[in-house]
């Protein structure tokens, strides 16, 4: 018997949790919604070492805010 959509999608969960434990303990800082989207690239085929590039590149041109500095500008 074929899985059903919902075992699918629980299949689905798992894989992303799993993922989502290797890359915090690669500190990659990448949240579930990143990560998910990053996996669905690569299963389309994108080069995951391209897209890696990709990333860090970004990531420098536009670096997250600091948990220091406050919205209002204070």
């Amino acid at each position: 018997m074929p899985p059903t959509d919902a075992e699918k999608r629980q299949a689905a969960r798992e894989v992303i949790d799993i993922l989502q434990e290797i890359a915090t303990l690669l500190n990659t800082n990448l949240n579930r919604q990143q990560l998910s989207y990053c996996v669905s690239l690569i299963e389309n085929g994108v080069n995951p070492e391209a897209l890696a590039n990709v990333v860090r590149e970004l990531r420098a041109q536009y670096p997250q805010p600091s948990e220091e500095s406050e919205p209002d500008g204070k």
